[in-house]
């Protein structure tokens, strides 16, 4: 007689395993990781500043260089210590925009001209999707995450995302208020001051909240599920009791 397989424990799946396989597949880098981690926000900081104290002792030209300099050193860091790329050529292509418009200009203030009018740029876009009902952190969260669009069925899902994307708004309305105001001063030491202030403490809490609205729109999508999950068992319990045998 032939004996059943015994069922596998849950325990004893190999990596190669599908249960494994899942496994790896639900770790999702988070928000942070995905923009290079506090090394990528650290290393953002490292050409403004060099860039700074280059133009107050050495001048315009040196100042420059030196900020591209330090970009390129930072790039290939990144590169030999296989951190993400991406983070990387951004922001050494930021770094020499931003030389450039100080060049073309011959004041050192140009060199943060592009991250003002950036500034606005992404306000204002972020502030459209929530009007257009297609709240930007939710979008990029779940494109990122590969979690779909569903959330935008559900009413409290997006006022929590409406909540986080007009964060972002506030926090991209205060950087372009307060430093456009010191870009007219000619206050290059301050301008580069309240780039780096409003950079990270600001971006802290933006995330903060964004982390909040992801938790809140899940749990939302969770209840939902479960919802209908136990709709779709009464109703088949009904069926079942409806059609079953009158034995």
């Amino acid at each position: 007689m032939t004996q059943p397989a015994p069922d596998p424990r849950p325990g004893d799946q190999s990596p190669g395993a599908p249960g494994a396989d899942e496994a790896e597949q639900e770790r999702q880098p988070t928000l942070l990781e995905q923009m290079g981690g506090v090394s990528g926000l650290v290393y953002s900081s490292v050409p403004v500043v060099v860039f700074v104290l280059a133009n107050v002792f050495f001048g315009l030209s040196v100042a420059i260089w030196s900020s591209i300099g330090v970009a390129v050193a930072i790039t290939v860091l990144r590169v030999v210590r296989k951190e993400p790329l991406q983070p990387a050529i951004s922001g050494f292509f930021g770094v020499a925009i931003a030389a450039f418009i100080a060049w073309k200009t011959g004041s050192a203030k140009g060199f943060f001209l592009v991250g003002i009018w950036t500034s606005l740029l992404y306000g204002g876009v972020f502030l459209l999707s929530v009007l257009v009902r297609w709240p930007l952190v939710g979008v990029i969260w779940s494109y990122l995450n590969g979690h779909g669009q569903s959330w935008r069925k559900d009413r409290r899902a997006r006022l929590a995302y409406d909540i986080a994307t007009l964060t972002f708004v506030v926090v991209f309305a205060a950087r372009f208020v307060v430093q456009k105001w010191l870009y007219d001063q000619d206050s290059t030491g301050w301008l580069a001051f309240a780039r780096l202030a409003m950079g990270y403490p600001l971006f802290a809490v933006a995330l903060a909240v964004t982390v909040w609205a992801v938790a809140r729109a899940q749990a939302r999508q969770k209840a939902i599920e479960a919802e209908q999950v136990e709709t779709d068992a009464e109703a088949e319990a009904r069926l079942r009791e409806k059609y079953a045998d009158p034995a």
